[in-house]
């Protein structure tokens, strides 16, 4: 049930891109597109939370069980610091890439995330670089080479390509600093507040630059709704429930199903397709990012005799969409 809950996570998730393409072409702007999006996802998750007070809780044994108000209240700021700041940088230029280029390269190229986190978390002095990590992080760069020269000017765009590397660096950012609170807030409640403070963000842009055109048609709010509820407020929910059940190094494993859902549905539904070398540079991010999240076969089973999840990576919680 666990892996199933996952795979149907990636899968939300991977549609996003997809979704995001419809909503264009159905006349809605960018900047509506994430206004909605988030407004939207943070009303969702707030009736979650209101008709189920006990996602307000963190886990027992968490530091958010037993925090004083004072330091609560600091784990919260950063919490919708995370969201108004991080996450709306990094879904801005996701959706602005998007313009530009085809979402099945831009979700390859978005996925080197996994591995930007591990080059900044050794640097930092939080990990290691093991040779295991090494030969991941060979495997994607050679993998996202591939992808970019396979693209071969059909649907690659150097600026929407340049927007959809600082998607990823942005997001490796948000990872870094989330990992400060993730384990002293409630996932549900992290999520709502991450929500609330990206559609304050956006809220205030628009506020500043005039407004927002919401004029579009019925087609612009399906589409626009399909990414609030299924691409925002069922994926992380589904993730989350998931994460419960495998562990996070299950978790974060099945979750590279993403790109490959994004692929797949560009192919059948926008009519893009990837050449062989990018469909094999993509395949060697994948494995890059899989490698990554592999734990050595002591950890797994010090995991099974304890009953509790073991990191995989020193002093670094893995990489959990909790916002994209």
């Amino acid at each position: 049930m666990g892996a199933a809950l996952c795979l149907l996570s990636a899968a939300c998730f991977g549609a996003m891109a997809v979704f995001g393409k419809l909503a264009y072409d159905a006349g809605v702007s960018p900047t509506a597109l994430l206004l909605v999006r988030f407004g939207l996802a943070a009303v969702l998750l707030g009736l979650v939370l209101l008709t189920r007070p006990a996602l307000r809780r963190a886990a027992q044994g968490d530091d958010g069980g037993v925090r004083p108000a004072t330091r609560r209240g600091r784990v919260v700021a950063v919490a919708l610091g995370l969201g108004a700041i991080g996450y709306a940088t990094q879904a801005s230029l996701y959706f602005s890439a998007l313009e530009l280029m085809d979402a099945s390269l831009l979700a390859l190229i978005l996925y080197t995330y996994p591995v930007l986190v591990t080059v900044a978390a050794v640097l930092l002095g939080r990990d290691r670089l093991s040779p295991r990590r090494g030969a991941a992080l060979v495997a994607a760069s050679g993998g996202t080479l591939l992808v970019l020269l396979g693209a071969g000017g059909a649907g690659f765009h150097p600026l929407g390509a340049l927007l959809a590397f600082a998607a990823a660096v942005t997001y490796t950012v948000y990872i870094l600093v989330s990992d400060t609170v993730v384990h002293r807030l409630a996932p549900v409640a992290l999520s709502a507040l991450v929500m609330t403070g990206a559609a304050g963000t956006l809220g205030a842009r628009a506020l500043v630059t005039g407004g927002v055109d919401l004029s579009f048609g019925w087609r612009g709010w399906f589409w626009l709704a399909a990414i609030a509820v299924i691409s925002t407020v069922v994926a992380m929910l589904a993730f989350f429930a998931g994460l419960k059940r495998t562990g996070p190094s299950t978790a974060a494993i099945l979750s590279t199903f993403e790109p490959v859902v994004t692929a797949a549905l560009a192919t059948l539904t926008l009519g893009e397709a990837l050449t062989p070398a990018q469909l094999a540079g993509g395949a060697l991010v994948l494995a890059s990012v899989a490698v990554l999240q592999l734990r050595p076969g002591g950890a797994r089973a010090r995991e099974r005799a304890s009953g509790r999840p073991v990191p995989a990576r020193d002093g670094l919680t893995e990489p959990t969409p909790a916002a994209r």
